[in-house]
């Protein structure tokens, strides 16, 4: 593994621990398990999948079957498809003498057959939840177009496909921006990780819970998140919040409701910050660690 490949393979698995870190309502995390999943096995996945993102060269599609293929090995189950998808055309773009969003967009528009074959394969062998059959372009079938025209296909259902074709605009708009302002008011990145979920969830259905269940329920689940990104923004002592987060965190788990697709972009988010630090030696070190247990 080369200098820059650590680095990294580094970020990716600091970006996937930190968000653990965070209590986020319905979704796995250290202050509480839930859907049949704990902590390590997403500790594990990160750790598995990090060489395979992080391979210098590789194409997209192929560092995403062989993450997905390393996840399925480590764990037996598929705990990180979403951060995998997202994170491997970051990690490319990151090989680039060019600023990362720039790089990011020739990564994209480079994407090709090949890159869509391994993808809908690695999506297959993971089976995630609710995944069901596409009229067009369906995952079982072998792709007849590039991986981002069958992202462009499903980026109105499902926002992690949008972010192939917006050149992940709500990372960049939104995720980014907030954790930006979030790190500089909080002294525990805890707080600051959440702040991310939070704003994701509060600002557009999250499409695992759509997919599972359906728009209303993700719509109720967005109304409420907003509540908490409010208090969230608007209190001095986030740990206040914390019994009520873990109730919800509860509730929701009980009905068996995860909003995994707002977990996957927070993690991209986290990554593609670590990314610009790694291009950006004073950025670096005004903003490392990610993790509060790291400080």
């Amino acid at each position: 593994m080369t200098s820059l490949e650590a680095r990294v393979a580094g970020a990716y698995v600091e970006a996937c621990l930190a968000e653990l870190d965070a209590p986020k309502p319905g979704n796995v995390h250290r202050f509480a398990p839930g859907h049949r999943m704990e902590v390590e096995d997403f500790v594990r996945s990160a750790e598995a999948s990090a060489a395979p993102v992080a391979s210098r060269g590789a194409r997209v599609g192929a560092r995403v079957r062989a993450a997905v293929g390393a996840t399925l090995s480590a764990v037996g189950q598929n705990t990180n498809l979403g951060i995998v998808l997202l994170c491997a055309p970051l990690a490319a773009a990151a090989e680039a003498d060019a600023p990362l969003r720039s790089a990011l967009a020739r990564v994209l528009d480079g994407l090709d057959v090949s890159d869509a074959a391994d993808v809908f394969s690695a999506i297959a062998a993971a089976n995630p939840g609710g995944l069901g059959r596409a009229p067009r372009y369906d995952v079982s079938a072998a792709p007849e177009v590039t991986l981002r025209e069958a992202m462009a296909e499903a980026a109105g259902r499902d926002s992690i496909a949008r972010q192939y074709v917006t050149t992940y605009e709500d990372i960049f708009s939104l995720g980014l921006p907030v954790l930006e302002t979030a790190r500089g008011s909080r002294s525990d990145t805890r707080w600051s990780t959440l702040a991310v979920y939070l704003a994701f969830l509060a600002a557009m259905p999250d499409t695992h819970i759509a997919r599972k269940f359906d728009s209303a329920t993700a719509e109720a689940v967005l109304r409420e998140a907003a509540g908490w990104r409010d208090a969230l923004a608007a209190t001095s002592d986030p740990p206040s919040l914390a019994d009520g987060l873990l109730r919800w965190d509860g509730a929701l788990k009980s009905r068996g409701i995860n909003p995994g697709t707002s977990a996957d972009l927070t993690v991209a988010t986290l990554f593609a910050w670590r990314l610009l630090c790694i291009r950006d030696d004073k950025c670096a070190s005004a903003i490392l660690p990610l993790r509060a247990n790291d400080a």
